[in-house]
């Protein structure tokens, strides 16, 4: 999607993402689900903590509607050099995720997915829209609204009143 049209989009249903192996992957397909969408990185202090509680998460809500979308981005430290199939390994060995983990992306400058160019025009963060580090999460209602905007040292498990709340509206 190019960025003229990640201005015209609505909601985070307007887009298409690539997946871990490079197959296209309409974010439509996830319309009446809460989504929790989050830039990961394997080499990063945060990554233990994020994504056990990230697949904690996800195993208890999965079922109840929510979806969390894993984006590896290496803009941060080179924090995640790995190719995708590293990246999927080690989140799925390591940590049991289940949930998509995505191609990797920038998620700042001019190389931004226009998926994270539309998250951060939609709720910019405490120093503006940039993304300052690995494990910023954006929670996205059944619309596609993004809704709340966390800083990456803010616990999943913190996140889950908010989202539980999602999930309870129709």
């Amino acid at each position: 999607m190019s960025s003229v049209a990640s201005q015209s989009a609505k909601s985070v249903h307007d887009f298409t993402v690539k997946d871990a192996r490079g197959e296209d992957v309409d974010l439509s397909i996830y319309k009446g689900k809460v989504l929790l969408i989050v830039n990961v990185a394997s080499q990063c202090g945060l990554a233990n903590s994020n994504y056990t509680e990230l697949t904690q998460l996800y195993d208890k809500y999965k079922d109840k509607g929510l979806e969390i979308l894993a984006f590896p981005c290496n803009q941060f430290a080179g924090q995640e050099p790995g190719s995708n199939e590293e990246i999927v390994e080690f989140a799925c060995t390591r940590f049991k995720a289940e949930y998509p983990i995505f191609d990797k992306v920038d998620v700042n400058g001019k190389e931004a997915a226009p998926i994270y160019k539309f998250l951060k025009s939609s709720k910019g963060g405490l120093f503006g829209d940039s993304i300052k580090w690995n494990y910023s999460k954006f929670l996205v209602d059944k619309e596609g609204h993004v809704v709340d905007r966390y800083a990456p040292t803010t616990s999943p498990l913190s996140i889950e009143k908010d989202i539980k709340k999602l999930l309870e509206t129709s």
